[in-house]
């Protein structure tokens, strides 16, 4: 007899399947191996007693914190820890229940059957300005060119160009200023039809720059406004462009100038809903969420975000994850920004882990190795 101590975070639909376990059973056995962690805040005292009870009923549990039982606060917040399977039991036990518990249990509803998208893609990052914070990302004319074929040799699924620095501080230029940085990049990519090759992202928010890049072979546009102007949904519906929605507080000239949230995952989130709708009813059809690292957050915030992007996924929307050499890494551990590769694919690596399948880098090779080793020890 050999008895070995598993990782949970093997790939356990794998790990059933090479045991031979029928089709049926791999299904049920990977739900019980699917474990929610979900932090409810703010329930009526008299739900989290019912709440607790049915968890138990079914082999699940919720911490209460002291005095729930005796109902000496009102309003508590709990833990409610669960598998896949006990989480869908509670769900249909729920709906019958008084105290607020049947609109919880539709919450808890859309954390059932979350998917994580299994391909990684790696969206490879190109300046065409002189002021972005990483200067090693930075490139014009012939080398520009360059440094995309060198990404896509070295496995970029995307080339997100960029020319308008949007760093903590940044004073932002005018839309002609922004073209005529990308213009050259752009109409060079589209002569030598680099769209066949690669998806080509840009990353603005003005209308005259996001037109001129999709009537010239580009594929998505990364806004970190979040659609806020409805002429760049527009144009993005009308081409049937991916639309990279991402959150920021403020602008980024005073982002970093004491942001603050109540709860940031629930506020973003939010702004995430809003948005979604918003893009829908422009008929843009693909839709990638970024929660914004690094804009209008404090390090607490980028945190919480990062490692808990798999609440996100209920939304139905691949996630995108840039961190990559942000001043985050120094909060955490001081360093130049040419020395955050370390810290970058370790973030990157987590954000994977809990369901992003996008991630916006500055180092393709580094993070491709990486990924392919993470993958490999999952099995």
């Amino acid at each position: 007899m050999v008895v070995e101590k598993l990782s949970n975070a093997i790939d356990l639909q794998r790990e059933l399947k090479h045991l031979g376990v029928d089709g049926g059973g791999v299904s049920i056995l990977e739900d019980k191996g699917e474990l929610h962690l979900i932090r409810i805040r703010d329930l009526h005292v008299g739900a989290a007693n019912i709440l607790k009870q049915d968890a138990l009923s079914i082999g699940a549990d919720v911490a209460v914190p002291r005095g729930t039982v005796t109902a000496s606060i009102p309003q508590v917040d709990v833990l409610l820890i669960a598998t896949e399977r006990q989480l869908q039991q509670l769900v249909k036990k729920e709906k019958a229940q008084p105290f607020g518990l049947k609109q919880l249990s539709s919450e808890l509803e859309s954390f059932c059957h979350l998917k994580r998208e299994k391909n990684i893609a790696i969206m490879g990052i190109l300046n065409a300005n002189d002021d972005s914070f990483y200067h090693a990302s930075r490139f014009q004319g012939s080398y520009a060119l360059e440094r995309i074929e060198t990404m896509i040799s070295e496995g970029a699924d995307i080339i997100d160009l960029g020319g308008v620095s949007s760093r903590p501080g940044s004073v932002a230029v005018s839309a002609e200023e922004e073209l005529s940085r990308v213009r050259p990049i752009i109409d060079a990519l589209y002569e030598q039809r680099f769209y066949e090759k690669t998806r080509l992202s840009l990353d603005s928010y003005e209308p005259m720059v996001v037109h001129y890049a999709l009537e010239r072979g580009f594929h998505i546009i990364n806004d970190i406004t979040g659609l806020a102007n409805d002429e760049v949904a527009r144009l993005c519906g009308s081409y049937g462009a991916t639309a990279v929605i991402m959150h920021m507080q403020g602008n980024p000239k005073s982002m970093q100038e004491n942001p603050a949230y109540l709860s940031v995952i629930a506020e973003v989130e939010l702004f995430f809903r809003e948005r979604i709708e918003k893009a829908e009813s422009f008929g843009i059809k693909e839709i990638i969420l970024d929660c914004g690292i690094g804009f209008g957050k404090r390090l607490e915030d980028n945190l919480a975000l990062i490692t808990h992007q798999r609440h996100f996924l209920r939304l139905g929307k691949q996630l995108l994850v840039g961190a990559s050499r942000k001043s985050m890494i120094d909060a955490i551990s001081p360093s130049e920004s040419d020395e955050r590769l370390a810290g970058s694919i370790a973030i990157h690596l987590k954000a994977i882990e809990e369901g992003a399948s996008i991630v916006r880098v500055h180092d393709v090779k580094e993070h491709v190795q990486a990924i392919k080793i993470w993958k490999a020890m999952r099995g």
